[in-house]
């Protein structure tokens, strides 16, 4: 009976050691936009984001692209005002990216999901999700 405690306490222990780290946001990466709150993105288009290590985010925000100052401290992200060009789509491209840059602007903290996703928090509501884009 000892020996089997024994071993139950060493297996214990080196499967707490095997323990994941959480994953990094990434800075000077793209990320691909999948869901904005609760609604997926509009078939075919495409939003992103790069957070540079120097406090710059930018990216496409479907139709323009969009850049902002952002500030990074433990699990907790900000984004300064946003700016974009002005062009304009066809009203559901623009739609969504008034959903976007909103959502993007109250953005107050992030986590990596069970799935590896980037999920970024805002004040209200359901996370904006991205996957980090292959390099």
């Amino acid at each position: 009976m000892k020996q089997f405690a024994l071993l139950s306490l060493i297996g214990g222990a080196l499967l707490v050691g095997c323990t994941a780290d959480p994953l990094p946001i990434q800075q000077d990466h793209s990320y691909v936009t999948e869901w904005i709150g609760e609604r997926p993105l509009i078939d075919n288009s495409r939003l992103t984001m790069t957070l540079g290590a120097d406090g710059r985010a930018y990216g496409n925000a479907g139709c323009n692209h969009w850049f902002a100052p952002y500030t990074l401290n433990d699990h907790s992200i900000s984004f300064g005002p946003l700016g974009r060009t002005r062009k304009m789509c066809a009203p559901a491209l623009m739609e969504q990216e008034q959903r976007f840059i909103k959502a993007m602007s109250s953005v107050q903290r992030w986590d990596i999901s069970p799935i590896e996703q980037l999920r970024l928090w805002p004040t209200q509501g359901k996370p904006l999700r991205f996957w980090l884009e292959d390099s």
